[in-house]
């Protein structure tokens, strides 16, 4: 469908251009607002009907919005204006969905989940080492529209790096589309790399010497590392579309930085599966420590038990009341017993020490 027409539905339907920009202006959920012809933004600000107009007049041209956490009222006019499916428009406002891509006639929906590191001083059984996030992508041949929820990091320096490489930026929405998904999954690498800390950090603390109870922080990172995978694992498939030539006004030599991505993807994958794999070595690791720390402490029991049961013994026979026994009317009886009883307990404990009993 012809942006002229789009510009007449809109009039039609929400009163005048008028309109639609004195709401987009009074509303802080949207970001940004920007024509790009061959690349280059146009100076200044410009307003939804102007750019619409301007991108339906140009060959090159489209526009590009960006909004963050929007409501139903405040997506309703970009809808309408750019005959977004209404349930695309639904998925975009309520977000929590999974990463995906969709084709509404000529519109792309793209849904990508983005995961932000929380830094944090120690591993424990509450540590937040994951927030998730979610970036909602609609692309046609003439316009972007960008929306953000959650912890999703604003797209701000991302916009001015593109429009830093006009040549590239003129390849119109696919180089948005394509722009946006290779710097969530390069973020993805990066939180991968912060979690490798935090599993030097967890070997560090199961095999100290310490005695520590692990297992609850184990099993947090092991949550954790579930959230990043519900939003890394499903994104395969979307990527393989877009190669196949979902990208509106995609290029031939598009498929070569959509295969960067989709390997930066898979070196992800392989990550998470190592930190699983990883992660259950620990937790048996863990488990190990335990047991071996529950057999050391047997052993010192046992050992301590044995010294005690020698002096016992020889008390409980020493104590026994016959009439004939020698030692009753020795003068040096009693502290011989006593010297006797010590000696044989030294010696013991430094035989179970010398055997690494105690």
């Amino acid at each position: 469908m012809g942006a002229r027409r789009t510009t007449r539905r809109l009039l039609h339907r929400v009163g005048g251009h008028k309109r639609v920009r004195a709401d987009l202006e009074r509303r802080p959920v949207v970001v940004d607002c920007a024509l790009y012809d061959k690349g280059v933004r146009r100076p200044g600000e410009v307003a939804l009907d102007e750019a619409l107009d301007a991108a339906e007049a140009g060959a090159g041209t489209f526009v590009w919005i960006g909004l963050h956490a929007p409501r139903t009222e405040d997506l309703a006019e970009i809808a309408t204006a750019f005959d977004l499916h209404p349930l695309a428009v639904e998925d975009a406002v309520n977000a929590h969905q999974r990463p995906k891509l969709e084709h509404y006639d000529d519109t792309l929906f793209l849904v990508l989940k983005t995961i932000v590191y929380v830094e944090h001083d120690a591993l424990t059984a509450t540590s937040e080492v994951v927030d998730t996030g979610e970036i909602m992508v609609f692309a046609g041949e003439k316009f972007v529209v960008v929306v953000r929820h959650g912890s999703a990091p604003p797209l701000t320096e991302l916009r001015r790096s593109l429009e830093a490489d006009p040549e590239m930026l003129a390849r119109g929405p696919a180089a948005v589309v394509h722009a946006i998904a290779d710097r969530v999954v390069d973020d993805y690498l990066r939180v991968s790399d912060k979690i490798d800390e935090d599993f030097e950090k967890l070997e560090e603390d199961v095999f100290s010497t310490r005695r520590t109870n692990d297992a609850e922080s184990i099993y947090q990172l092991k949550r954790e590392l579930i959230e990043f995978k519900r939003a890394v694992l499903p994104l395969g498939r979307p990527l393989e579309q877009l190669m196949g030539g979902g990208l509106p006004g995609m290029d031939g030599d598009f498929d070569a930085y959509l295969r960067d991505v989709a390997d930066h993807l898979a070196q992800v994958r392989e990550r998470l599966a190592s930190h699983a794999e990883l992660l259950d070595g620990i937790l048996s690791a863990s488990h190990a420590q335990v047991t071996v720390q529950q057999n050391t402490d047997m052993r010192k029991i046992a050992s301590i038990a044995a010294i005690l049961a020698v002096p016992t013994l020889l008390v409980g026979i020493y104590g026994m009341n016959f009439d004939h026994m020698p030692e009753l009317q020795w003068t040096y009886g009693y502290p011989a017993v006593l010297a006797g009883m010590v000696t044989i307990s030294v010696l013991m404990f430094r035989a179970f020490r010398r055997n690494g009993w105690l």
